[in-house]
């Protein structure tokens, strides 16, 4: 067993960048989305929004921008133009099944932790047949505040009753990380290519740093 693991009783996994290849889409997604209203993607918004749960996120973008719809007609829209991307374009991060199987197999307990909503996670981990494997699945919409905060993490460690100090978190941004120290978790980070050039300041944050999963078996 990989040295990462030691004292790990139960590991809690970020989604989006993390167990599948889809921040991507999100940027693609927030360009067509404002190019409805005729506005422009700010450069800044990538780095602004990070962390944030989904309700959070459409509070910001209904003030930033000015838009008239309710925050679920935001978020509903924004469900709706993921569902197909999830379904046909965002697949399973390499080593991610073989990681599963693994923690399954020698009875750690796994949890997702994620700012996405509840029914794209649903979506994702129905259609990789990868649900039996967690047994707890939370979003940043069931705490008080997203990511930096530790509360997702914090919410997920008690539905697996597992103390901060047995868990151990991967996460692929550094708002991400930081909640995960912030609970008091180690923290594994994981490349993605979305925050490829903040890899040094996550390697900094975090306590292990990995290209991919497929590193943890060799």
């Amino acid at each position: 067993m990989n040295k990462i693991f030691d004292n790990v009783k139960a590991v809690i996994f970020d989604l989006d960048g993390t167990l599948v290849d889809s921040m991507w889409m999100w940027r693609d997604i927030d360009i067509e989305f404002l190019g409805k209203y005729g506005i422009e993607l700010p450069e800044n918004l990538q780095s602004e929004i990070e962390g944030m749960s989904f309700s959070e996120t459409a509070v910001y973008f209904k003030n930033r921008f000015k838009l008239t719809q309710s925050l679920e007609a935001i978020k509903e829209e924004w469900n709706q133009m993921a569902w197909d991307k999830y379904m046909t374009s965002v697949p399973l991060k390499e080593g991610t099944l073989e990681l599963l199987r693994f923690l399954k197999d020698n009875n750690i307990k796994a949890g997702i932790a994620t700012s996405n909503s509840r029914e794209l996670v649903e979506l994702v981990i129905e259609k990789h047949k990868v649900n039996g494997y967690f047994h707890s699945i939370r979003t940043s919409c069931e705490v008080e505040k997203g990511k930096p905060s530790p509360d997702i993490y914090q919410l997920v460690a008690k539905d697996l009753e597992m103390a901060a100090k047995d868990c151990l978190v991967f996460e692929d941004v550094i708002q991400g990380i930081m909640a995960g120290k912030n609970a008091g978790m180690k923290v594994c980070a994981v490349y993605d290519s979305y925050s490829s050039d903040v890899t040094d300041k996550k390697q900094e944050l975090a306590d292990y740093y990995i290209e991919s999963f497929k590193e943890l078996f060799n």
